[in-house]
């Protein structure tokens, strides 16, 4: 006989009573993922130097054209706010101090990966797409590759490109800035 476990769920709007009551702080490392409050894994040297590396990349060669948010909030539904590396949003006066970047708000989301690689390739890139999220990249330090999704759908991207060293890419929303994966990767 298996036994089924209940398991309680919740939305974004609990999630921050959570955090207004102390139950959760700002310093606690996690973020919520389909309505489950999900331990995010500590930050390596590498991936680290990476997300450093993204963010002095996109500063040079986009300026004031985006608003870079890296390792904050991003709102997607009622229940899901995930943290992603990198966000690349529409600029806005008050830097989202009103509320968390909305889906109508990302340009680009871009992930990290070292340690993570398999959970951000399948559970984080599908909630993009499901999402409507035009664009997401996964930045696999491992395997030397930048992973290209475009073309959301509730099943997940319906275009996957990899981008391997000595290659170029660009962002969808700048498609004349051309972006060489050795800079991405360093």
């Amino acid at each position: 006989m298996s036994v089924q476990l209940l398991r309680r769920k919740f939305t974004v709007e609990q999630y921050h009573q959570m955090v207004d009551a102390g139950i959760l702080t700002e310093d606690d490392r996690v973020e919520l993922i389909r309505g489950e409050i999900v331990e995010m894994t500590s930050i390596g040297r590498r991936h680290a130097a990476g997300v450093n590396r993204l963010v002095r990349l996109f500063t040079q060669l986009l300026g004031d054209n985006i608003i870079l948010s890296p390792q904050n909030p991003v709102e997607l539904d009622e229940g899901s706010e995930p943290q992603p590396d990198v966000a690349l949003l529409q600029p806005r006066p008050d830097f989202y101090e009103s509320g968390h970047p909305q889906i109508q708000d990302i340009i680009l989301l871009i992930e990290v990966a070292d340690t993570t690689v398999e959970s951000d390739r399948n559970v984080k890139i599908p909630l993009y797409a499901e999402n409507g999220i035009v664009e997401a990249w996964l930045v696999d330090i491992n395997e030397q590759c930048v992973e290209v999704y475009r073309s959301p759908s509730p099943t997940g991207y319906q275009n996957v490109q990899r981008f391997v060293r000595g290659e170029s890419l660009s962002i969808l929303a700048f498609p004349d800035i051309n972006i060489t994966v050795d800079d991405v990767l360093g």
